[in-house]
């Protein structure tokens, strides 16, 4: 680590605090970002095989000159009518089906899963919620109450109730062919908890792809006794597509729709803005109507014309540059590179369109979370970046800009190659 990099980290504990984390053990100072490439202050270039946020590519000329252009003429909020924002939610209603069409636009992802809570409350006038075990919804008061790896103080509340998350090698219930009833069966358990405490039932929130989980890669309908499970009890579902959303699977442009279920709320975050922070939750009519009875909702970023303007150009580079397809096979290609590697603790390579996982263990066949960790270290300090998923932090997470190319899926397939191949 150069000194002005330890000079910048010594100034980050001291104004921001402790335990501010940093991707690998030698931390990498970007200055610059261009397409999947950054750089960092000394000018080396790293292959970015990680951020989603930057969907379309970082700095992508046509979003930066979106938001110049919209900045250098008016930044308001949304008690002044504005045309871009409607124009905005317009533009994801006609990418939505199952009713839904109204949103609320907010700055982050987990605001937007905070309202679309309190949307599912109103809806239902009962409080009980219910996530998986190993999932991340965001860091408000409410959604942080879902996080299982660092609870809140003092616990869950009453009115959650998180359940065993499907998992591709330690299955719920035992086997792959019946994890789909015994997951339903854990939600059922927990609506009966629910109501038999006061809370009631509220709703369901889960990420289609299961990303955080590990990214479970399950087969489509895999969700179907589940969610047959919250409409008799009378339940709504949310489906958290922060992660999943905007044609990062390929074969589908939301996640629900890959996995084959009917949300009744939809969220969305991180890719929305390329970076410029803008996130929605979006609902169907009569679910809104019941929120904006009981909450006077304001935010007063929330929809700005800067932020409109930021997301709707992402949508037009997503369908101008064929992103959709170009994830579709450039993950194919992929994942086939995946597949191909061999290394005794390669338990699992799997993928959807552009979020791909390679899954590690140790020699008793336990997630191996150090050996990702060393993994994805080696790989930084050959150019490429990289990170970690899953319940102990075992597996290889891929998840570049919808931009990559062959010869970048080539580049980190040969250096992951590599820094397994010292892992031996």
């Amino acid at each position: 680590m150069d000194l002005e990099t330890r000079d910048l980290l010594d100034r980050r504990r001291r104004l921001m605090g402790p335990n501010v984390s940093t991707f690998y053990d030698d931390p990498v100072h970007i200055v610059r970002g261009q397409g999947v490439w950054l750089w960092d202050r000394a000018g080396t270039r790293y292959l970015d095989m990680y951020n989603n946020v930057a969907h379309v590519g970082h700095c992508h000329p046509a979003v930066v000159q979106a938001i110049a252009t919209q900045a250098a003429t008016l930044n308001t909020h949304t008690r002044y009518p504005h045309g871009l924002v409607l124009d905005l939610i317009e533009n994801l209603a006609g990418r939505l089906s199952h009713g839904i069409g109204q949103a609320i636009l907010t700055c982050t992802g987990s605001e937007a899963n905070d309202v679309a809570i309190r949307m599912a409350q109103a809806a239902t006038g009962k409080m009980g919620l219910i996530a998986t075990d190993n999932t991340y919804h965001g860091n408000t008061s409410a959604v942080s109450q879902l996080n299982a790896r660092r609870p809140p103080i003092g616990g869950p509340a009453r009115h959650i109730r998180l359940v065993p998350a499907p998992d591709r090698l330690a299955p719920v219930g035992g086997s792959r062919e019946g994890q789909a009833l015994a997951f339903a069966a854990h939600i059922a358990r927990a609506v009966a908890d629910l109501e038999d405490n006061g809370s009631g039932f509220a709703g369901l929130i889960l990420c289609p792809a299961f990303c955080n989980e590990g990214l479970t890669v399950l087969d489509p309908g895999f969700l179907a006794q589940a969610i047959a499970v919250v409409r008799r009890a009378g339940g709504l579902v949310i489906a958290d597509e922060v992660q999943p959303g905007f044609g990062r699977l390929g074969s589908a442009f939301w996640g629900h729709d890959w996995i084959g279920i009917a949300p009744d709320i939809v969220t969305m975050g991180k890719p929305m803005g390329n970076g410029h922070p803008v996130a929605c939750a979006m609902a169907k009519p009569d679910i809104m109507a019941a929120f904006r009875d009981v909450f006077p909702y304001f935010n007063t970023f929330g929809g700005n014309p800067v932020s409109a303007a930021a997301a709707l150009a992402v949508l037009r580079v997503i369908d101008a540059e064929g992103l959709q397809e170009n994830a579709a096979r450039m993950g194919a290609r992929l994942l086939k590179g995946l597949r191909s590697l061999r290394h005794p603790a390669i338990a699992d390579a799997r993928g959807i369109g552009l979020f791909l996982g390679l899954e590690l263990v140790d020699a008793g066949g336990a997630p191996d979370g150090a050996l990702a960790a060393r993994v994805v270290n080696r790989m930084r300090a050959t150019g490429v970046l990289a990170g970690v998923m899953g319940r102990a932090n075992h597996i290889v997470k891929l998840r570049p800009p919808m931009v990559i190319s062959e010869a970048e899926v080539d580049l980190a397939l040969d250096r992951l190659a590599q820094a397994l191949a010292a892992e031996r």
